[in-house]
């Protein structure tokens, strides 16, 4: 993939929540390709704000068949770039955005009966409705169930499309609504997602035996609690797929472990290539992370959260070995191919060589 920028013009803004837009970008024919993307991945988007420069990554919402580039950004709090987006953003604006990426996808395109279930909570929604229309498109035989939580019913993005969903897919898309502030008669949907709420739906509304791929994303909590579940249920971990968008904070022993090992490889040399380029790095303890230090040493490498979710900072270890800190981002498959997140990556060894270009 491009780790470059572009600028992107912006199509529409549509309001999607009180406090959720989704914005369409236009996309010119000469990055067409470059802008093809998966179903679940996301753009990483750049702007400076008062001098400092702000990157922030969004889901797609749309499926790759629809040819339609569209993102949804949640207002977060004091959040400086979402509520830039959600009350000064408009149609006709320009703002830099690099190609898609993320591993929160599936290889769709079988014929065969598959099944498959997804929880999502609020924001969480955007990637699941790429996949959500992914697999029904693609797959002709597919039957998706999606379990949506939220606090109360005026705060449920996508709700007239998820709606359209179910009248188009009506035997084949199971669509349940969770609302934690507001009572429904039937109490299963009542609540939020915890382990015992999720234990009720995988014993009443979802027969965990029968999917093929569960997909998970929310809240932290939420998503912790729903993978404790299944497993439980005895779901292997290779059909679970979690996309998050934050991380927990670090724990005092977790920070002490990361300083410790930052330290010890202090002085050890790497050779990185990126976009083609071949430099030689120094790691220095006081800049943490490859990815820093890599900065540091005058190689642009790509990045957006640096907080080992969203996998912009992906790069393959040709040689020797490097520790990571945490990863939410890598899927087995990469970590085995030798990919990891610079982001959160240190050194270990002498003779350490990656690349960005893999």
């Amino acid at each position: 993939m491009s780790h470059d920028f572009f600028p992107l013009r912006v199509a529409e803004i549509r309001r999607e929540t009180s406090d959720a837009v989704s914005v369409r970008f236009e996309i010119p024919p000469d990055l067409a390709d470059t802008f093809a993307f998966k179903a679940g991945q996301h753009l990483t988007l750049r702007r400076v704000f008062d001098g400092e420069e702000i990157r922030r990554n969004y889901s797609l919402c749309t499926a790759p068949h629809e040819n339609i580039l569209k993102i949804s950004v949640k207002t977060i709090g004091s959040g400086l770039f979402s509520r830039w987006a959600n009350e000064e953003l408009k149609a006709g604006d320009s703002i830099d955005v690099m190609p898609p990426h993320g591993s929160f996808t599936w290889s769709f395109g079988s014929d065969a009966p598959r099944a498959y279930a997804a929880f999502a909570g609020g924001s969480g929604i955007t990637p699941i409705l790429s996949l959500i229309k992914t697999a029904l498109y693609v797959e002709p035989n597919a039957r998706f169930t999606l379990c949506y939580g939220n606090r109360t019913s005026a705060g449920v993005m996508f709700l007239e499309e998820l709606a359209s969903l179910k009248d188009r897919y009506l035997d084949r898309f199971a669509l349940y609504h969770f609302l934690e502030d507001e009572e429904e008669e039937i109490s299963i949907y009542n609540g939020r997602f915890d382990k015992p709420k999720v234990d009720d739906i995988l014993e009443s509304l979802i027969d965990p035996t029968r999917i093929d791929a569960f997909f998970i994303c929310g809240p932290g909590p939420m998503m912790d609690a729903i993978e404790h579940s299944l497993t439980g249920h005895h779901v292997p971990k290779s059909k679970i797929m979690i996309e998050r968008f934050t991380t927990g904070p670090v724990s005092a022993a977790q920070a002490a472990a990361a300083r410790a090992l930052e330290e010890k490889a202090a002085g050890l040399k790497m050779s990185v290539t990126l976009n083609g380029r071949r430099i030689n790095v120094t790691f220095d303890p006081g800049k943490h992370s490859i990815l820093d230090n890599v900065r540091a040493a005058g190689l642009p490498a790509p990045f957006a959260c640096k907080g080992g979710v969203c996998a912009t900072c992906r790069a393959k270890v040709t040689a020797g070995e490097v520790k990571m800190k945490v990863n939410y981002g890598l899927s087995e498959q990469e970590l085995a191919e030798g990919y990891v997140l610079t982001c959160q990556a240190t050194p270990v060894s002498e003779g350490v060589a990656l690349t960005y270009d893999a």
